[in-house]
């Protein structure tokens, strides 16, 4: 199991005022709307989640990032546990012609919504309980999606994750090494339940025997 950084090509891209996300609107609210995985969350205002979440094909450099250091090739199969609109599965069948991918989420919004080639490979589901059989994907990722989950969610879904995967396996979550990225963390925030340092994530992981690759998104 190793820590790697795939998504700092996306994360660090984005703006963000942590100030203005707990003055401009009240967060409870906020939190509440976006909880719901619904219109508000994807594509309402910024204040209530992503503030309009379009393809611009930005997932593609972390897909074939993903792609050459697993060694995918055609006929591979790939899970995205809680894929959202499915971006980043879209942007691996440009990376690698020819892999399958399969696509997890919650949000009925979020599929309807999705990239139209592969709105067909997303099934609406929660990450505690995958429906598919043992060992059926040569790569299962989960990007800024388990660290929404309540400890006990959180702890059957990276037991699912290993037991659908072979040996390819990569999560990103949200983390914090010091109180300024935990204050920015906290401000910033809508949806998040597991709040853990990378040593508190390592041991998630050796908990429920997750023996997958992790990285972390940091709020600096």
């Amino acid at each position: 199991m190793a820590e790697l950084d795939f998504i700092s090509l996306v994360h660090k891209q984005t703006s963000r005022d942590y100030v203005a996300r707990v003055t401009e609107y009240p967060k409870a609210k906020a939190a509440e709307k976006a909880k719901l995985w619904d219109y508000d969350y994807w594509d309402g205002n910024r204040l209530t989640g992503y503030g309009g979440m379009k393809y611009d094909g930005r997932w593609l450099k972390v897909a074939r990032a993903m792609a050459a250091h697993y060694g995918l090739k055609a006929g591979d199969r790939i899970l995205d546990v809680g894929c959202g609109k499915g971006y980043l599965l879209y942007d691996f069948t440009l990376a690698v012609p020819g892999v399958e991918v399969v696509g997890l989420d919650i949000s009925s919004y979020a599929i309807s919504d999705s990239k139209e080639e592969i709105r067909n490979a997303i099934v609406e589901g929660h990450a505690r309980k995958l429906p598919f059989e043992d060992n059926s994907f040569d790569l299962v990722v989960s990007i800024n999606t388990l660290h929404n989950l309540p400890c006990y969610d959180l702890d059957l879904a990276l037991r699912e994750i290993e037991r659908v995967g072979k040996d390819k396996k990569f999560i990103c979550v949200e983390s914090y090494r010091n109180e300024s990225e935990k204050a920015n963390l906290l401000y910033w925030q809508l949806t998040c339940e597991a709040f853990n340092t990378p040593e508190e994530w390592d041991w998630w992981f050796k908990q429920t025997g997750y023996t997958g690759d992790h990285g972390y998104i940091y709020f600096e």
